[in-house]
């Protein structure tokens, strides 16, 4: 595999970074999936909007400019055997002696990799997945995509104990997010889904639904949803860059909404793969 790191691409075996490197030391640095169909970048100028959201929020300077990032972005991908495609890619403060507070005049560290992209088999799009519900207990600022995951890494691992998919997270009695995906759901008709606040992150793949459910017609409220409405839905969905659109059909160990996904979720779903790059 050819990787990226500070300007030139190498074979990962080449890579190397510092041990002080503040993404080591402190998960000081932000990141970002994105998924290439064809070759193609899915809506990578929201991906680098929602960079520069993650880097301010953590007043650490953007490396580079939108053009050089679909420069390298595009290189990378051109350099793998892939035809589909999940680019990541981390920026860290970079390189300095251990110290809580910023360091003066150090270059970011910037890597990325690409692997195939995992999508969804046919039998989770037909069956739907299970998930758990937890409370959640990360830190207050979620809707930035930094690489200090650790709260997001128990979430998850709570879901693969119980042998399901994901974690649906509620805090203070209402719908947040899960451990790796937004959450949505369907009540009466409409698709409901959390607001953008600070509590969620701003999902890509959860903007697009937006915009495709109001290009189908099909009605969508940003709202805060009480955990009663949430496990009262008709439909509960994850969205993510590698879930896409992807139905729960069990919670909790018990069949939820049916036990099947339901038809808001299908229509969902191929709207979605009609909007993917070809």
């Amino acid at each position: 595999m050819i990787v990226y790191l500070n300007g030139e691409f190498m074979p990962i075996e080449e890579a190397k970074i510092s041990v002080l490197d503040r993404g080591f030391i402190y998960g000081d640095g932000v990141y970002e999936l994105i998924p290439v169909y064809s070759r193609k970048s899915f809506r990578l100028p929201q991906h680098l909007m929602r960079l520069q959201h993650s880097l301010d929020g953590i007043r650490l300077a953007n490396p580079h400019t939108e053009a050089q990032w679909t420069s390298i972005i595009g290189e990378i991908i051109a350099r793998q055997p892939y035809e589909d495609q999940g680019v990541y890619f981390q920026v860290t403060r970079g390189v300095a002696k251990r110290d809580h507070t910023f360091p003066k005049d150090v270059p970011a560290t910037v890597f990325m990799m690409s692997n195939p992209l995992a999508t969804p088999s046919a039998e989770q799009v037909e069956r739907g997945v299970a998930v758990v519900t937890a409370e959640d207990n990360r830190w207050r600022r979620c809707d930035l995509k930094t690489i200090s995951l650790v709260g997001n890494v128990l979430m998850r691992q709570l879901a693969a104990d119980a042998g399901s998919v994901e974690t649906v997270m509620f805090r203070d009695g209402y719908l947040t997010e899960a451990s790796a995906s937004n959450v949505l759901i369907v009540k009466n008709g409409a698709i409901i889904a959390p607001p953008k606040d600070e509590l969620i992150l701003p999902g890509i793949t959860y903007g697009a639904t937006w915009e495709f459910a109001r290009e189908a017609g099909m009605p969508f409220e940003m709202r805060p949803v009480p955990r009663e409405e949430a496990l009262a839905a008709d439909e509960m969905w994850l969205t993510s860059s590698t879930k896409e659109v992807l139905a729960i059909t069990t919670l909790d160990g018990r069949p939820f909404a049916g036990g099947k996904p339901g038809p808001f979720f299908r229509k969902m779903h191929a709207v979605f793969q009609q909007h993917k790059p070809k």
